[in-house]
């Protein structure tokens, strides 16, 4: 069961969730909310954003300050808000398409600036809520609607996206790793600046079922015996890496936060007014 603390932050009236049974979703948004109340947050001071999709869901569930945007355009809402109020903690939660592909300008231009932003990218490698089309980030070969016989695009790496952009913070996990997704989301919060945390979550519905993962278990299987900690990563060979998934923080560094900049340059232009 939920710590009761969690259950506090939870619009139970709109329980049932939607979500498929066995969604890595839940084990995210709990995740999220533990991060959150560990982190001393309180429901009015904290900003749950989202786009669309199946991620996008969540904010209906969480009993805090929400919005329910448009496809890609989340990080823009969430820009406008913590420019307008820096003070406020903001989550932004995408999906992979959501954020690499519609909202791809948006994600990186907030890597870029560097604003005060979580984004928590839910990675399940396919669109799931729109018919299971092939994503930015669906694995080579990997089946789809839109790809039956194997994709041929390459796809994203979101976190050397998010390094290359400028994101101050940057890590990833699975949810077969629960504990590490709430504790690098509670890093991105602390950081002074944008944050990307990628979990790779599982869609057996869409995703799965075209890829022999078909059960949750087998998702979460998986991604247990596909994890490789960046620590040992960094000692195996390209050959070796390929198809794992690489965990583990890759950026933590110090850097200007928009807002900051944002709020000295008006004090700037105030007093040469004066």
């Amino acid at each position: 069961m939920p710590r009761p603390e969690v259950m506090s932050w939870l619009r139970k009236r709109f329980f049932p969730h939607l979500w498929c049974p066995g969604c890595g979703h839940g084990i995210i948004m709990h995740a999220i909310l533990r991060a959150l109340i560990d982190s001393g947050k309180t429901k009015e001071q904290t900003v749950i954003a989202s786009g669309i999709g199946c991620s996008s869901r969540m904010p209906g569930y969480i009993d805090a300050c929400t919005i329910h945007t448009t496809h890609g355009r989340s990080l823009a809402f969430a820009t406008g808000i913590k420019l307008a109020n820096p003070e406020l903690t903001i989550v932004d939660v995408m999906g992979d398409g959501d954020c690499t592909a519609i909202g791809g300008n948006h994600f990186i231009h907030a890597c870029r600036r560097n604003i005060g932003i979580t984004a928590v990218v839910m990675n399940n490698n396919i669109y799931g809520m729109t018919g299971g089309q092939a994503s930015p980030t669906t694995p080579l070969g990997a089946k789809a609607t839109t790809a039956p016989y194997g994709a041929i695009d390459p796809p994203f790496d979101v976190c050397k996206l998010a390094q290359g952009a400028g994101a101050t913070y940057v890590a990833r996990t699975t949810v077969a790793q629960p504990v590490l997704c709430e504790q690098y989301i509670k890093n991105g919060i602390a950081n002074r600046g944008f944050s990307v945390i990628e979990i790779l979550t599982n869609c057996h519905t869409q995703f799965g079922r075209r890829n022999n993962l078909r059960t949750p278990v087998d998702n979460l299987n998986f991604f247990k015996k596909n994890s490789v900690p960046l620590a040992k990563a960094q000692g195996m060979t390209p050959a070796d890496l390929e198809g794992k998934i690489v965990t583990g923080e890759f950026v933590k560094r110090e850097a200007p936060e928009y807002t900051d900049l944002y709020r000295s340059l008006v004090e700037r232009i105030g007093g040469d007014e004066r």
